[in-house]
């Protein structure tokens, strides 16, 4: 996952490195370099909740696009029901995406987030309803800490509402292009960024 951002920042910002976030247009950079992030996350709950066959998710790893991990652990409903929960934690180990600030100038984003283990892991909370074809609902909130281009912590706080399918394998997936992510990115500087996107 490959993120392009077209801001009006001095690329200063970008040159200078480590920056915090006290500005909107450094809490959008902090959030641009999560937005796979949550993508991932719920593809990987989804790999768990399909592959569970307990309470407890299988553990699911996957790897930033550049560098580093993301773990994704928790507890699924089990059951014959058709309506199921997910409530999982999201571990990050140096993990960084690219993002490009301006394709035109080939202009880039480094930024390395991972998680406190010593703190409570960010959560993303799903709820299915209508298995496998019908709808999705939840939250993924939790604070994610920054090195390199930005540093120190930013915390995502966001909605997420779809529509979820089959997978063609017995399975179930979120319906890519119908999931409504909304909420706020927010640094310790007083930064805020409001997220409104369709993934």
């Amino acid at each position: 996952m490959r993120n392009t951002l077209v801001l009006a920042v001095p690329l200063l910002l970008v040159a200078c490195g480590g920056g915090s976030v006290t500005s909107e247009e450094e809490a959008e950079l902090a959030y641009i370099g999560l937005d796979g992030a949550i993508e991932r996350a719920m593809d990987l709950g989804f790999d768990g909740f399909n592959a569970a066959d307990s309470a407890n998710i299988p553990e699911q790893v996957g790897d930033g696009d550049e560098s580093g991990t993301m773990t994704v652990n928790g507890q699924v409903d089990q059951g014959s029901s058709d309506n199921k929960g997910m409530r999982l934690t999201v571990a990050l180990d140096e993990y960084q995406d690219v993002v490009d600030v301006d394709p035109e100038d080939d202009n880039e984003v480094v930024v390395t987030y991972w998680t406190d283990a010593e703190a409570d892991l960010p959560v993303l909370d799903l709820g299915l309803r209508n298995i496998p074809d019908g709808t999705i609902s939840g939250d993924f909130s939790g604070t994610f800490q920054m090195e390199g281009d930005l540093e120190g912590d930013v915390t995502l706080d966001v909605t997420i509402d779809g529509e979820i399918e089959s997978d063609g394998a017995d399975g179930t997936q979120r319906a890519a292009g119908t999931i409504t992510v909304t909420g706020t990115a927010v640094g310790p500087g007083g930064g805020s960024f409001d997220i409104d996107i369709t993934i």
